[in-house]
């Protein structure tokens, strides 16, 4: 109950403090990107909506973090701001590089008004997220805004090299499990670590509680991303809305796929022959369940949450907002979805 009820009270506060930030872009001259900027965000065009504007999972980080050690939630909505911002520039930057028509049922930026006015927004995007997050030296102080523009400037850098990482990985054969950490501790973990510290940071914590929070979102980041792989292969598609056949088509370098092609093997050798056709989906799921790869991600997954989950109690977390913080990290780590 208390997350329900925290969830009712921060997100409407979160969503207007996004529509504050990109109203600096609705200006004469300005009208058509401020409203890419809107319909990206989920607010307007066909399909606006809910569902259009994604769960805010990040932001809610944020404002629950800082609120369980011990802060006003109020005085981080800068900092939620901000990382959501970020969250939305990757995600413009990302449907370019893989080409991906659909974003939330929607058309992409890109598909809808081309690559080049689609980098544009997706520039915007970022660099509002820094104009929000300056807002932290009247809610909290300067040295905190500059502190945490530090950290979100960081956290860019570790995401944008994730990124490189798994472009990178798209052509080689020889990749082993060592290789997926460095990865999705870029495209998955930094910016989650983010959140929860400058959570930390924007109630003021100690240096010490500040940096408990940051493992406990580094490792939230790495089990959510390995309870991600898993769904990816072997989810209802019922329940999580994406075909389980897409990972695999797709050849994204998967932790149960880099498991399988350790393994060697039947789905070794397919993978390593080329693009994989629909229909084969089922018979190499099969095939990396019986290499134990389902198994191994599985374990991965239960082993990542019991540390993140270990990692959050160690923050000394405070009050409801530490109880609907707990229930956010369990529902996104034991998900079926």
């Amino acid at each position: 109950m208390s997350l329900k009820r925290l969830m009712e009270e921060y997100l409407p506060a979160i969503e207007d403090e996004l529509h504050q930030t990109i109203a600096q872009v609705d200006r004469p001259g300005l009208e058509m990107m401020h409203f890419m900027l809107a319909y990206h965000m989920g607010w307007e065009g066909e399909g606006a909506g809910a569902e259009a504007r994604g769960k805010r999972i990040r932001p809610l980080l944020v404002l629950l973090s800082s609120a369980s050690a011990g802060g006003d939630w109020r005085a981080a909505l800068p900092a939620a701001s901000g990382v959501e911002l970020v969250h939305n520039f990757s995600l413009v930057h990302d449907d370019i590089q893989d080409q991906s028509p659909l974003r939330r049922g929607r058309q992409t930026l890109w598909t809808r008004w081309g690559v080049a006015q689609a980098i544009n927004a997706g520039d915007a995007l970022f660099a509002l997220a820094f104009i929000a997050l300056q807002r932290m030296e009247g809610t909290v102080s300067p040295q905190a805004a500059l502190k945490a523009a530090q950290i979100l400037q960081e956290a860019c850098l570790t995401l944008t090299n994730g990124q490189y990482l798994d472009l990178s990985y798209e052509g080689r054969s020889d990749l082993t499990i060592e290789d997926y950490w460095p990865m999705v501790s870029g495209k998955t973990a930094a910016l989650l670590s983010a959140c929860t510290e400058l959570g930390a940071l924007a109630a003021q914590a100690k240096s010490d509680v500040c940096a408990a929070y940051q493992r406990f979102g580094h490792l939230l980041g790495l089990a959510f991303q390995a309870q991600d792989d898993l769904l990816g292969i072997w989810g209802d598609a019922n329940l999580t809305g994406k075909s389980a056949e897409s990972d695999l088509i797709s050849g994204k370098k998967s932790l149960p796929v880099l498991f399988g092609l350790g393994q060697g093997g039947a789905f070794a050798r397919r993978w390593l022959e080329g693009a994989i056709r629909p229909e084969e989906v089922p018979g190499l799921a099969e095939q990396l369940e019986a290499n134990g790869a389902r198994a191994y991600t599985q374990e991965s997954a239960m082993e990542l949450t019991a540390q993140a989950l270990e990692a959050l109690k160690d923050t000394g977390l405070q009050g409801e907002a530490g109880e609907a913080l707990f229930s956010l990290a369990r529902q996104l780590l034991q998900r079926e979805t």
